[in-house]
């Protein structure tokens, strides 16, 4: 058997992080890892606290609470912060931010200017881009998606540690975004660079990303691959935000969930597995409708309610005399069946996780209160010319690379 690669040392990390905004919690004691060269996307609807984590990341804003490490380094605490130019972190903002009077190469150039290779770095990234030929244009001269790699190859041309991305394709239109997924997905790999963007487009997020951070109100409500966040979400909140999900109730006894429509299997640790009542999540795929035949009403049919056509899925909603609904998907003998029509539904052999409902769930002890944190530099005194900077001496004590100019 081949030996387990070591993993890869940890290129972000932020630990018990909060930020308020007045009375606005933007996040709670938000915990993430990122591993070196990894693509995570920070998923989760408007409100959550996404971007947020990103201007803390890039030291636009600084945390409550915790603190933010990047590449080993710290770099944010509620007391001091490195600034954002020495972070050695890279953005990609949600309108690209070109400069309208520069051409494609000087954009790419521009935060380069000192560098003594500028011209061969941004000759590296034209054609990493694909844009060697688009050089010499100027920015309304470019396609939407042609600009969004612009801005892209500008954020990577200073080889910055980290590279952040705030919903990157939220202005192009779906074709164009179905195309451009992969495109920058590949260049984010061939420029091996650790990425993080946001996004609250699941398709986004599960074809782009090596890991998925499902996120609400502040907090972490999973963090793994995406295959591992659609077919074992660790909550109810995940199990419905990414795809589609039927929660429906079950016996469970010794890993084998019971049900109207069957039996199925429970995967996920051993441990996290449901005994006795719990919900299930059946997902549309997991059913086969088929039009019921001629004949007197029974208890297992059921009735078709709504349908929703996207192209290649077409879903079903289909209600039980009881007045449980489930979406199912429709298979290719079923595809023209109208609101009105009566199917029976049978559970293909899957297998799925579940959930205690919270009236079940038994009281736990009240975790430990937390260390204190250690103490650092105290924060600079009002008045300062720039209040989220830190002085030279206090950068390096986050950051021994970080020493006062000569």
């Amino acid at each position: 058997m081949s030996p387990v690669p070591p993993a890869a040392p940890l290129a972000v990390r932020m630990a018990g992080v909060s930020k308020r905004f007045g009375p606005i919690v933007a996040l709670d004691g938000f915990e993430l890892e990122v591993r070196a060269g990894r693509i995570l996307a920070l998923l989760g609807p408007s409100g959550c606290g996404k971007t947020t984590a990103l201007r803390l990341l890039c030291g636009f804003e600084r945390p409550d609470s915790g603190l933010i490490e990047i590449n080993g380094r710290r770099v944010s605490t509620p007391i001091a912060s490195v600034p954002p130019e020495r972070r050695r972190v890279g953005m990609v903002f949600q309108d690209f931010a070109l400069f309208p009077h520069l051409t494609v190469r000087e954009n790419i150039g521009y935060g380069i200017a000192r560098d003594p290779d500028r011209r061969l770095r941004v000759g590296e990234l034209l054609e990493m881009v694909g844009l060697a030929d688009a050089a010499d244009r100027l920015p309304y001269q470019l396609s939407g998606g042609m600009q969004q790699r612009v801005a892209l190859a500008r954020a990577l041309a200073p080889r910055p540690e980290v590279i952040l991305l705030d919903e990157p394709f939220s202005n192009l239109d779906q074709a164009l975004r179905t195309q451009l997924r992969g495109e920058v997905r590949e260049i984010l790999r061939r420029a091996g660079t650790t990425a993080i963007f946001v996004t609250h487009d699941q398709d986004e997020a599960l074809t782009i990303a090596d890991d998925v951070c499902v996120m609400s109100r502040g907090r972490v409500e999973q963090c793994a691959t995406p295959e591992v966040i659609y077919a074992e979400p660790a909550t109810p909140f995940v199990a419905s935000f990414v795809g589609t999900a039927n929660f429906v109730h079950a016996e469970c006894v010794e890993g084998i969930a019971h049900t109207r429509l069957g039996a199925v299997r429970l995967g996920g640790p051993r441990a996290s597995r449901p005994n006795g009542g719990a919900l299930i999540v059946i997902r549309p795929e997991h059913l086969e409708i088929r039009e019921a035949p001629d004949g007197p009403a029974r208890g297992d049919r059921w009735l078709v309610v709504a349908r929703r056509f996207a192209g290649a899925e077409l879903l079903y909603l289909v209600a039980a005399a009881d007045g449980d609904q489930l979406w199912c998907e429709a298979g290719p003998r079923v595809r023209r069946l109208a609101v009105g029509d009566t199917v029976e539904v049978t559970l293909r052999d899957v297998e799925t996780v579940g959930f205690v409902p919270r009236s079940a769930r038994r009281r736990v002890s009240a975790p430990a209160a937390p260390e204190p944190a250690p103490e650092l530099t105290p924060e600079p005194e009002p008045g300062a010319s720039d209040p989220e900077a830190v002085s030279a001496p206090e950068a390096a004590a986050f950051d021994p690379t970080l020493r006062p100019p000569p």
